[in-house]
């Protein structure tokens, strides 16, 4: 017979699972993340929007402090447009706690703000953007291009054989819908039918023995005259690893790394000197219904933020530190507003306030690399 106690005790135990916890409201769920360095430029405006640095559901529910001697912290996020004088790097850390003030997490970076007027003095700046849907849709190449023609500028190009209608003057890329790392690396098409879904990749050929295989060095020979890139940056990532089981996660991230591994390391052998931006994988609408509207119930906003934080965090952990590699990090998912970036009816694929962000996001850490 249970004891008196041991009722009491399953009783209580009845009462908490009929009350689950929210997701991610303890400390270690939280997952504070933040990249070793952000990039600004002044006259342009650079965010970090809090529901994009810590795995919760809940963002309101959190108090974030941040501490920086430039920048304005708001409700939602801390935000800068700097001036002139605010050149240099300037430490940032953020501090998150419970309405009681308990502390759930802390972490630093550093915001580096390039001069306006970076690289002008250099000769032709060369670049080549790779990615997939996010690139496709042209609009944050259209947004660095646009930046790039500013004053402080120096002349400059965008290698790429993708150039769709929606592109601006000069604008080109090699970005399409739906593909992946491995995609890139290996994707040869005997048969290609004009469409971007049935081609080979623009860096795959057929060698001597008639077999398929990355040679970049011909890419650039054939259809940029032997020119090169200055910088490469990628953004890939979403389509690697949206389709994750949640307790595979790091699992689909390995093998996304493997397949980059194998991509970088041709590109580089090609042109040894360009400096390779890997952008850190942008977070998605904040909206539930948005994915509802694109995946119905195959895949949740919850399910692919918790998949997002963790490809950051591993993202992080990989390329950090890796500059003498000519490897760098685009802090690419802090400066993209969850809410009024994205429409209504789309979960991955920000509107036209969220792809000029990423743009934004993408020539601030350029400039960097210019001023060098």
């Amino acid at each position: 017979m249970n004891s008196p106690r041991l009722l009491t005790l399953l009783t209580l135990l009845l009462m908490l699972s009929a009350f689950p916890a929210a997701a991610a409201d303890n400390t270690s769920s939280l997952q504070l993340t933040l990249p070793p360095t952000f990039y600004a430029v002044p006259g342009v405006e650079m965010n970090i929007y809090y529901d994009n640095i810590v795995l919760t559901e809940t963002p309101e529910k959190y108090r974030f402090e941040v501490r920086c001697e430039i920048g304005t912290a708001e409700q939602t996020r801390w935000t800068i447009t700097p001036t002139p004088s605010d050149v240099g790097q300037h430490p940032l850390s953020v501090k998150v706690t419970d309405a009681n003030g308990t502390i759930l997490g802390t972490a630093k970076t550093i915001l580096h703000v390039s001069a306006a007027n970076s690289g002008s003095n250099r000769d032709t700046f060369r670049l080549l953007i790779i990615g997939d849907s996010l690139t496709h849709a042209t609009a944050y190449s259209n947004e660095i291009a646009r930046l790039l023609s500013t004053p402080g500028n120096p002349e400059w190009q965008m290698l790429g054989t993708h150039k769709p209608k929606s592109a601006a003057a000069g604008v080109a890329h090699e970005g399409y819908g739906g593909w992946t790392w491995q995609r890139f690396v290996s994707q040869y098409e005997p048969n290609p039918d004009g469409t971007h879904s049935k081609r080979s990749s623009p860096f795959v050929y057929l060698d001597k023995d008639g077999k398929p295989g990355l040679d970049f060095k011909r890419y650039f020979k054939e259809e940029f005259n032997g020119n090169t890139p200055d910088t490469v940056v990628i953004m890939l990532g979403i389509n690697d690893c949206f389709s994750a089981n949640q307790d595979a996660i790091d699992e689909k991230i390995d093998g996304m790394f493997t397949q980059a591994d194998l991509f970088i390391k041709e590109l580089q052998a090609a042109v040894p000197q360009a400096e390779v931006g890997i952008c850190l994988t942008t977070p998605g609408n904040s909206r539930q219904k948005a994915f509802f509207a694109n995946y119905k119930d195959r895949y949740s906003r919850w399910g692919w933020k918790k998949i997002q934080h963790r490809l950051v965090q591993r993202q992080i952990e990989k390329y950090a530190g890796c500059e003498k590699e000519n490897l760098f990090l685009v802090p690419t998912e802090l400066n993209l507003d969850i809410v009024n970036g994205y429409p209504v009816n789309n979960g991955v694929h920000p509107n036209n306030i969220g792809y000029q962000q990423i743009g934004v996001s993408i020539y601030s850490w350029l400039k960097s690399r210019l001023e060098e």
